[in-house]
């Protein structure tokens, strides 16, 4: 599944790009997330959401019509669960509760667009979009809970939402993002691996 989305998203860049956009814009993206660590196993012990931040630099690409584009971003992005290990003996037997779990990842999300943009004259006031596509993030650190559960260096989610863009200079979105891959496990039960599920809120500010 992964492979065929990714080589659908770079059949269609490659085939609209060099005929059909017509627009570049650069600008930099700040913004909140709130993150769960969902376990396969549920029933072992409780995973709770906690809030996250996200920063970086995005760049995108329009049709000469503006309706439809990309965007392709790089992100910091700190993920972060509250893992109640407490709740097994296995972990409250090393004096373990509750544990912050900090992800710290470098997001790059490719984003599929599509821009409602023909509203007689309203748009440039306010413009409703919507976007979809792939996430390919990298770990860079976590904290330390290393003793307790193996990292996955490299791992893909899928991300949906929506948003505005105001005056044709700043860019809101919000949307879900969902792993497609395992984020962690466990060490001491490496049949229970998890993924990472994430509301998120994002403001672009173009600066070109």
């Amino acid at each position: 599944m992964k492979k065929i989305l990714f080589a659908c998203l770079l059949a269609c860049f490659m085939t609209i790009a060099p005929n059909a956009l017509a627009e570049t814009r650069w600008g930099v993206s700040a913004g909140l997330n709130y993150n769960t660590i969902h376990f396969k196993q549920t029933d072992l012990f409780s995973s709770k959401g906690q809030l996250g931040g996200d920063v970086g630099v995005m760049g995108q690409l329009l049709s000469p019509g503006g309706s439809f584009g990309f965007d392709l971003s790089l992100l910091y992005s700190m993920r972060n669960g509250k893992l109640s290990l407490g709740d097994k003996k296995v972990w409250s037997s090393q004096g373990l509760g509750n544990e912050n779990c900090m992800l710290h990842y470098i997001d790059v999300p490719i984003h599929m667009k599509y821009r409602f943009n023909r509203l007689n004259g309203f748009e440039n006031t306010l413009t409703p979009l919507v976007f979809v596509g792939p996430v390919v993030s990298i770990l860079a650190g976590h904290n330390k809970m290393a003793d307790q559960l193996k990292y996955v260096k490299v791992s893909t989610s899928l991300q949906f939402g929506l948003g505005c863009e105001l005056f044709n200079k700043v860019e809101v979105k919000a949307g879900y993002r969902f792993s497609i891959s395992e984020s962690l496990r466990t060490k001491l039960l490496d049949e229970n691996n998890a993924k990472n599920r994430t509301f998120f809120v994002t403001a672009t500010y173009y600066i070109k």
